[in-house]
C-alpha cells in the first residue's frame, strides 16, 4: 500500500485548508477529532457510505488538516491541531466554536465502545 502524503507545516495553504473545511461532514470529522485522540477509521460514524467517508478523510489529510497512520490493515487519524494553530493561529478554535454553536457536522460521531477494546481508547 502506498504511503500517504502529509504536507509539512510550511506547505499548509489557507485556501486548501479552508476548502477542506467547507463541507459539513468534514467539519463534523474535525469536531470528533478535536479531543486530540487518535481514532481508528472504523470508529468514525457518518451518514454516508464508507467509500464517501474515506474520500472526506483523504481531503482532510491532503489539505494537512489531519494525519493518517497505517498499522497493518488498520488506519488511524488525528487532527493536526498544533500544526494548524502554529500556521494559522485561532483558525481551528474559531471554526470549532462556530460549528459547535450551529451544530455543523452533528451527524458524525464515534462508534459506541463494546467493553474496553483497544479501538475505543
Amino acid at each position: 500500500m502506498r504511503r500517504a502524503h502529509h504536507p509539512a507545516i510550511e506547505e499548509l495553504s489557507l485556501p486548501e485548508v479552508m476548502a477542506a473545511l467547507s463541507d459539513p461532514l468534514r467539519i463534523g470529522l474535525v469536531r470528533v477529532l478535536a479531543d486530540g485522540a487518535e481514532r481508528g477509521w472504523g470508529e468514525l460514524r457518518a451518514p454516508v457510505a464508507k467509500s464517501t467517508l474515506s474520500h472526506h478523510l483523504r481531503v482532510l489529510r491532503d489539505a494537512g488538516v489531519t494525519r493518517t497512520r497505517q498499522e497493518g490493515t488498520r488506519c488511524f487519524v488525528t487532527l493536526r491541531r498544533q500544526d494548524l494553530d502554529e500556521r494559522f493561529p485561532g483558525l481551528v478554535g474559531a471554526m470549532l466554536g462556530a460549528a459547535d454553536a450551529e451544530d455543523v457536522g452533528g451527524g458524525v460521531h464515534l462508534a459506541p465502545c463494546a467493553g474496553s477494546t483497544a479501538a475505543c481508547r
